[in-house]
């Protein structure tokens, strides 16, 4: 049987799956062991024991100014930086999206703008942002909108775009309004591809949020990572990294599952 016919059952994703991720993790601890054997007091990479021990403080003992667990609260302060900026792009792409999609002359006209913004690096904006909106969590938020909302709109303008205009037609030979099919046909068929499309986002929003809060925040993933990073503590910098990597994969997670429940007609043929 050629490989492209072949399936492979759920369990046995899971395994090959989790065979390269094993790999890597025993591949840095083989390398972080031979540099420790040379050089005991190496912290380019530290070894699994001394990522816990630098950790420690962070998720168990308060913060002497602050007295907040720091790890807990830098996650808390991402997460709610991430919702915020995630929930409002994705609001403004289906709504946005539809209407380009749905209307020849809203598309005309607003669609060379949209595709501007959308090209241009919002990492470029940042400066731009904390002039205007000043270092509180107004410009951080605005970053992830802006950064993730055109490329979204995008998408879910070419998707609605796309819809057999069979469907178009028959909505309005019974009698329904540009409204109506954009509520009871447009919108229905959008859903599914809204959170894929929101899928996509998840990778891009993380990395303005890491930036924003590198370049002006007290508190957050980013921030910490960038503040610990003139100390070379790499025992602090690589859980970080993977506790974002790990908090990425369980939101993707979660969004498919989403996706599969609500809308299980979108995934019949991956069922």
């Amino acid at each position: 049987m050629r490989w492209v016919n072949r399936q492979v059952r759920r369990s046995d994703r899971i395994v090959l799956g989790s065979l390269p991720i094993l790999l890597l993790v025993l591949l840095y601890i083989f390398m972080a062991a031979e540099r420790h054997a040379a050089n005991p007091v190496d912290k380019i990479l530290p070894l699994p024991s001394g990522m816990a021990q630098g950790m420690s403080a962070l998720l168990f003992q308060p913060d002497q100014l602050s007295g907040q667990l720091l790890f807990w609260a830098d996650t808390l302060a991402s997460l709610q930086r991430l919702g915020i900026g995630l929930g409002i792009a994705t609001l403004a792409a289906l709504v946005v999206g539809l209407v380009l999609g749905l209307l020849p002359p809203v598309r005309a006209t607003l669609g060379p703008l949209v595709t501007a913004i959308a090209v241009i690096p919002p990492i470029a904006l940042l400066p731009i942002l904390f002039i205007a909106l000043g270092l509180g969590e107004t410009a951080k938020v605005a970053l992830i909108v802006i950064g993730i909302a055109p490329v979204m709109v995008r998408d879910i303008a070419a998707h609605v775009g796309a819809l057999p205009r069979e469907q178009i037609i028959k909505a309005q030979t019974l009698g329904a309004s540009s409204w109506q099919i954009m509520i009871r046909v447009a919108l229905p068929q959008a859903m599914p591809r809204l959170l894929h499309a929101m899928r996509l986002s998840l990778g891009p929003a993380w990395v303005f949020l890491i930036s924003a809060e590198a370049i002006a925040s007290d508190v957050g993933l980013g921030y910490r990572i960038f503040l610990v990073r003139r100390y070379l503590a790499m025992d602090i910098i690589i859980p970080y990294v993977a506790w974002i990597a790990l908090l990425a994969i369980l939101a993707d997670m979660a969004l498919a599952f989403l996706s599969v429940r609500l809308f299980p007609w979108a995934h019949g043929a991956n069922r």
